[in-house]
């Protein structure tokens, strides 16, 4: 079987009769000056608490990088972001009990040190422009050094972005092939108005260097000029033959920067899936299942699109926000894309909005005026965010309706 047919089937065995959401939740781990904690100090102590706890220790090139328990995993991403992806649930409260449980063993942990846990969308240092995101180290995983150097060449704001940007991500599940087109559609029409709700500044007229027109959403401004080649909206998702095939065929088109094969990891440049396959550098008849699902997975990881397709729907568009305002973003999510109902109604109000380019006018309209930016149907973003709500209310049970109060 090719790669192009095993990432299909690996995205078609993500098929599910569950509603569950997944939850991730990177933080800002900072000392009393609003520094980032170093790795030297944050990879010895990940390894000490998670063996204290029973957990699965994690590594990356030999250093522990996070630790994994049976109700979710902590990571380490590109400067230290202290990231928690929790199992996933349908029950709001399981999930936010999960996170509490996390928060106060990591908690006095930090205070002891003299380190604080913030949740921004970019490190307020870096926002306030008061440093230069040059300043923050990388972790020394060869993942991070090689992405580094690509996105320096690729857009203007790769070190923003790795280095001062954190984000809350939700998870979706898909029943099927037509229920994960239709999801897909609907979660990137509706992304421009998630984005407003959940975003988290320090100062509100704050904004990137050379963009003082644009103080909004600074984080998806990063992303966007990133690198075309992975980030932006799903490549085909308004195209009529959308499918697993298509999606398969994005995921072996985009470039890897990176390749991380049976525990090593090396630079391959532009060069894409397809490309490594076509030079031999990866094998195409590999009978080691558990290894071509590893590369599989790699392939689909190294697109940093506003939505990833694994296997469930990932919506990265989110800035990082406490638990109680994360929960209520959970909240919206399930009460939308759960409900048949919701999803028909977004479905008819949102026919016009068929392409990215509309969808990105609409994020470039709000990066401008927030959310009194006039954007479908001459409606403001503060606008459609209160129609969500009313539309998630209405299809929540009764007692988690209450936590779209926090969004």
């Amino acid at each position: 079987m090719s790669y192009l047919k095993d990432i299909a089937e690996y995205i078609r065995g993500g098929e599910s009769d569950t509603e569950n959401l997944g939850l991730e939740l990177e933080h800002f781990i900072v000392d009393h000056n609003g520094l980032q904690i170093t790795f030297d100090e944050v990879s010895p102590l990940i390894d000490r608490v998670g063996k204290r706890i029973g957990a699965e220790i994690l590594y990356m090139d030999g250093y522990p990088v996070g630790y994994a328990t049976k109700d979710y995993t902590v990571t380490l991403e590109p400067s230290c972001q202290f990231e928690i992806s929790i199992s996933p649930y349908n029950n709001l409260a399981k999930i936010k009990e999960i996170y509490e449980d996390f928060y106060s063993l990591w908690e006095p942990i930090f205070a002891h040190k003299g380190y604080s846990i913030v949740t921004k969308g970019n490190l307020p240092l870096v926002e306030l422009g008061i440093i230069d995101p040059d300043e923050i180290p990388l972790s020394p995983k060869k993942r991070y050094i090689y992405m580094d150097a690509h996105f320096r060449k690729s857009g203007k704001y790769g070190k923003y972005m790795m280095r001062a940007s954190a984000s809350t991500q939700i998870s979706v599940d898909y029943k099927s092939e037509e229920d994960l087109v239709r999801k897909s559609r609907i979660v990137q029409k509706i992304t421009p108005i998630i984005a407003i709700l959940l975003e988290s500044k320090t100062e509100e007229r704050s904004h990137l260097n050379g963009k003082s027109d644009k103080p909004h959403l600074l984080r998806v401004q990063e992303w966007d000029d990133l690198d075309p080649a992975r980030t932006g909206f799903f490549p085909g998702t308004f195209d009529e033959d959308f499918s697993y095939d298509k999606i398969a065929d994005a995921v072996y088109n985009t470039p890897l920067i990176l390749l991380t094969d049976k525990g090593v990891t090396t630079d391959v440049g532009d060069k894409s899936a397809k490309d490594l396959v076509r030079d031999g550098y990866i094998p195409d008849d590999i009978a080691d299942d558990d290894r071509k699902k590893k590369l599989v997975e790699h392939f689909m990881s190294m697109g940093f699109f506003h939505i990833r397709i694994k296997k469930y729907i990932e919506i990265r568009i989110a800035d990082s926000v406490p638990v109680d305002k994360a929960i209520g973003y959970a909240a919206l999510i399930k009460g939308l894309i759960y409900s048949q109902e919701n999803l028909e109604n977004l479905e008819k109000e949102l026919t016009e909005i068929d392409s990215g380019e509309k969808i990105q006018n609409a994020i470039h309209e709000i990066e401008i005026h927030g959310d009194k930016a006039v954007i479908y149907k001459n409606k403001t973003a503060g606008e459609w965010a209160s129609h969500l709500k009313e539309l998630a209310d209405a299809a929540l049970p009764a007692n988690e309706k209450e936590y779209l109060k926090y969004v």
